[in-house]
């Protein structure tokens, strides 16, 4: 695992070994500097690979002489199994400079470690924030499913994208492989490709399909094609207009699938033929004791047609005394962002489920979280890193992270204390210093404590079991609810208020005076 870093780690890392200095104990903390996609809040994740990477760390017999030979310019060193302490948040919502890990070992492993984790940390916590962002706006009832297979940034991208889309909020999955590694549900309807495939009923084969409850096998086909004639009665659109090859193609999967059968209705005219195609189907199926499980639109003006189809559906299922049809389900693509979800919320819809993959997985409107990792305590002594930008001082020394709450149950505050420090309490009026208004000391009063961080690694093992993925998006999920909804809106939000305690303040200030 260790291979997996930049070359100036392992430059630096031979440097600390000719200077004895290897050994000497140091601390360095994992965090982002500025809120993603201008919210005030991010999901992290990545924790349990990160903790895999620690365990698997070493150079191989066969990476060590190649690493060697581009870090060290003088004598070779030797790597040892010194393995650091990990410590890393329970809370999946996180916010600027709010430590997401934090580790303390050896220097050498310490500043090894940087490229690796930062590699592992920072798109998946970036894709697992998008994807909230895409829950929250959809709200909660609505099916969403990562169709970004395709589209992601090579096949690592995409796994990592699936996995992390389904703790932000998504519901399943497209891909297989995703689904196989990781346990998450796989869903898909059919591509126009299928369709266009057909061009007339005598192509369907088979076409026959016995009813759900036993009996002789019944001609799907020709069942269809009397319901399309109902259908097309009741619509007041003619059956000619009706592409023959289509409900071919849904008679085809409709006997492949018929306790799955779904249909993609954009592939010629909806109104004029995936409609009523679908319908007659559906129908027809219904005829033999089964129930069609939906429809999917790729094109055109998804929120009206969705109420277009909806109503279609609910004159088919009054008409034909089949109540069930007026609910079938309506799931839309076709390149969703976030601004498209706002437009299905502003004009209303029938849409039941959305399938998004390139502004999903691509993150397009931030590629990079901008995690950082940097070095806060070496042999006992905090560390601060001074700049020109101001962003890009850090906050020095090992630290205890506490989550403040409200009254209501809301986190109000994140809050940063030397980890010599005592606990802050419930009911504790508390006079801290909130970065950004470091002049000013600012009383609080919490109405409950909570820590934040939790030792999982030490010794080379994992020492605390780690959730499942469907536990991680529960909790996720939970955290993301408790958050005052001016925290939460995603235009424009209130800022989350992150504070230091009073004595961190104060060493904040002597080190920066006496550098």
């Amino acid at each position: 695992m260790a291979p997996l870093a930049d070359l100036y780690q392992v430059s630096m890392a031979y440097g600390h070994w000719r200077a004895g200095r290897h050994l000497a104990p140091a601390a360095a903390e994992l965090f982002f500097r500025r809120p993603p996609f201008r919210g005030s809040f991010a999901l992290g994740a990545g924790l349990a690979e990160g903790l895999r990477g620690l365990r698997a760390f070493r150079f191989s017999a066969a990476g060590l002489p190649f690493s060697l030979t581009l870090g060290s310019p003088g004598p070779p060193f030797l790597l040892f199994p010194a393995l650091p302490c990990s410590r890393g948040t329970r809370m999946s919502l996180l916010f600027l400079q709010v430590p997401l890990l934090q580790v303390k070992g050896p220097l050498l492993v310490v500043q090894l470690l940087e490229t690796t984790l930062l590699c592992l940390v920072n798109y998946a916590s970036l894709v697992a924030t998008n994807a909230a962002r895409f829950r929250l706006l959809a709200g909660p009832d609505m099916k969403l499913i990562e169709m970004g297979l395709r589209c992601a940034q090579g096949p690592d991208g995409a796994l990592s994208a699936s996995k992390y889309s389904y703790i932000g909020g998504f519901d399943c999955t497209s891909n297989i492989l995703a689904g196989k590694l990781y346990g998450i549900p796989v869903r898909g309807t059919i591509a126009h490709s299928f369709i266009m495939s057909f061009r007339c009923l005598e192509e369907v084969q088979p076409r026959e399909l016995p009813p759900r409850s036993g009996g002789d096998p019944v001609d799907l086909a020709g069942l269809a094609v009397s319901w399309l004639q109902r259908v097309c009665d009741l619509l007041q659109t003619p059956p000619d207009k009706a592409n023959q090859g289509e409900l071919a193609a849904f008679v085809s999967y409709a006997v492949t699938f018929p306790c799955d059968f779904q249909g993609l209705l954009d592939t010629y005219c909806v109104r004029r033929s995936g409609l009523p195609n679908f319908c007659a189907v559906a129908l027809a199926l219904h005829q033999l004791g089964y129930q069609a499980i939906g429809v999917r639109l790729d094109s055109g003006d998804l929120a009206q047609q969705s109420k277009e189809i909806r109503g279609v559906f609910q004159a088919c299922g009054a008409h034909f005394q089949v109540p069930w049809f007026g609910t079938i389900p309506i799931a839309v693509s076709n390149n969703i962002s976030e601004q498209s979800l706002e437009e299905f919320r502003r004009e209303g819809s029938e849409i039941d489920m959305i399938g998004i993959g390139t502004n999903l997985v691509t993150c397009p409107l931030q590629p990079s979280l901008g995690c950082v990792y940097k070095l806060v305590e070496v042999n006992g002594s905090p560390c601060l890193k001074l700049t020109e930008d101001e962003e890009k001082v850090t906050i020095p020394g090992m630290k205890t992270i506490y989550r403040l709450y409200d009254a209501a149950g809301h986190p109000f505050m994140d809050l940063m204390a030397l980890e010599e420090e005592p606990s802050p309490s419930a009911g504790q009026e508390l006079g801290i210093r909130v970065l950004g208004r470091l002049g000013e000391t600012t009383k609080v009063i919490p109405s409950t404590v909570e820590p934040l961080h939790r030792t999982y690694f030490r010794d080379g093992q994992v020492c605390e079991p780690l959730p499942s993925l469907p536990e991680v998006r529960t909790h996720a999920q939970v955290s993301l609810n408790l958050l005052s909804p001016a925290h939460r809106r995603l235009h424009e939000p209130q800022p989350y208020p992150v504070a230091v305690t009073e004595r961190l303040h104060q060493l904040f200030q002597e080190l920066r005076q006496g550098s």
